[in-house]
């Protein structure tokens, strides 16, 4: 007889994994879980790699499979304006790396510092995840190297045709390279913490 896979099992081996950044032994899983038979510790184990939220490393160890960060995501968006009804209990799954990386070989996440792009809701300390690519579209928020130092803005080009870098504060000044202007990627999406 297969075991019934508790919800709860998964969110506490997940919790785990978030404190720890290892999957734990069976003998830790069983006391996580409350478990005393080692073997439906075991069969709890193969129904998660069936489903591809365990894997295993080279040399035996347990790991993260596909679907471990998979994060609940639900069937109704949320009124950012008027009130519409209660969420309902119906929901996908989705990893954040599947919302928003395309291509993980030429993605890099990039820490934000300073206040220049504040009307475009990027703040000091967010992460913006950042597309390498060396050239961009008018309009698009994108990581350049200018004068050899980094900084995020709007691409823009000014009436002489040159590329100037906007900020989204009117605080700050366009930035109008004196030499080179690079475009290290274009940012794809950002990620804060609220609390």
């Amino acid at each position: 007889m297969k075991p019934q896979l508790d919800p709860i099992y998964l969110e506490k081996l997940q919790d785990y994994y978030a404190e720890h950044k290892v999957i734990p032994s069976y003998s830790v899983l069983a006391t996580l879980w409350g478990i005393s038979a080692k073997s439906w510790v075991s069969e709890c184990v193969k129904r998660y790699e069936e489903v591809g939220i365990l894997g295993w490393t080279p040399d035996k160890q347990l790991k993260p499979g596909a679907r471990f960060f998979e994060r609940r995501l639900t069937d109704q968006p949320v009124q950012a304006g008027l009130p519409n009804p209660a969420i309902s209990d119906g929901y996908d799954l989705i990893t954040l790396d599947d919302y928003l990386v395309r291509l993980p070989s030429k993605t890099s996440l990039v820490r934000v510092k300073g206040e220049s792009m504040i009307d475009a809701g990027i703040h000091d300390g967010d992460l913006i995840i950042v597309e390498q690519q060396p050239n961009a579209n008018i309009g698009e928020i994108v990581v350049a190297i200018v004068d050899n130092e980094f900084t995020v803005k709007y691409l823009d080009r000014e009436k002489n045709g040159q590329f100037v870098l906007k900020p989204a504060n009117k605080a700050f000044p366009v930035i109008r390279p004196r030499g080179g202007l690079e475009i290290f990627g274009v940012m794809a999406g950002l990620a804060r913490r609220t609390r």
